[in-house]
């Protein structure tokens, strides 16, 4: 990791190269409010947009965004379809990020997204493959236990066909198969709304990660907030387990 300068810090403040971001809070801040849960969603979507965007300001290299894990099926039908139509809606918006050399990326199991959204997501993908000033990674559908479980089946997949021996299973080998297999490992996992906790996001990759917790609802996490969070990470002491 090297000491970034962005339009807003100077050389003195070590800018993480990846953040994670759990977007938590939406419907509690719907509630605060007396409006339906998917009303807090609309914001959080709002929110999404405004940090990502200063993420590239700050020279933060890769930010990924939990959007959706495999657990909120549980939720209510309808604040899932919420969720689902308002994923649809700014993916016919997200080429805005596109046009700033942002690339994007999804993580997660796809195979239970309407065909609709996994064509389109694909179609981003590709489109943005070759743009570098930040890579955006949109979490959908996933969980962290999952993607352990997907790169599991893979690799026994290919002992089973001869292509792998038992001494082939290595660190790097399982992180090949991760859905983050080109990706650098979180450096700082950002969780608004009070909660202190991973909530199965990034669990492999979070290794070594950096947490801030803050009590503000997502829908209100500001530019200042972010910086905030970057700020106290520049100040933390990553050990990595050495002395």
């Amino acid at each position: 990791m090297a000491k970034k300068s962005g339009k807003v810090f100077d050389d003195s403040v070590l800018v993480p190269t990846h953040v994670g971001v759990i977007m938590d809070g939406n419907g509690r801040w719907a509630k605060k409010r007396g409006l339906p849960r998917k009303f807090g969603h609309r914001e959080g979507a709002k929110t999404f947009r405004a940090i990502a965007r200063h993420a590239k300001a700050l020279g933060i290299s890769y930010i990924t965004f939990y959007a959706f894990s495999t657990e909120n099926w549980k939720r209510p039908k309808d604040e899932v379809d919420a969720i689902m139509d308002l994923f649809e809606k700014y993916l016919d918006e997200v080429r805005d990020f596109m046009d700033e050399n942002i690339r994007v990326r999804f993580i997660g199991d796809r195979t239970m997204l309407k065909p609709v959204l996994q064509q389109k997501m694909k179609k981003v993908e590709e489109d943005s493959k070759d743009f570098d000033s930040m890579t955006l990674v949109l979490a959908i559908n996933y969980g962290g236990r999952d993607e352990i479980a997907h790169a599991v089946k893979s690799i026994v997949t290919d002992a089973e066909n001869g292509k792998l021996s038992c001494d082939d299973v290595t660190e790097s080998l399982i992180q090949s198969r991760l859905y983050t297999e080109e990706i650098p490992d979180v450096d700082l996992i950002i969780r608004p709304s009070g909660e202190q906790r991973l909530s199965n996001f990034l669990i492999w990759q979070a290794a070594y990660a950096e947490y801030y917790f803050t009590n503000i609802l997502w829908p209100d996490f500001s530019k200042k907030d972010l910086e905030k969070a970057v700020l106290t990470f520049s100040e933390r002491n990553r050990r990595f387990g050495g002395i």
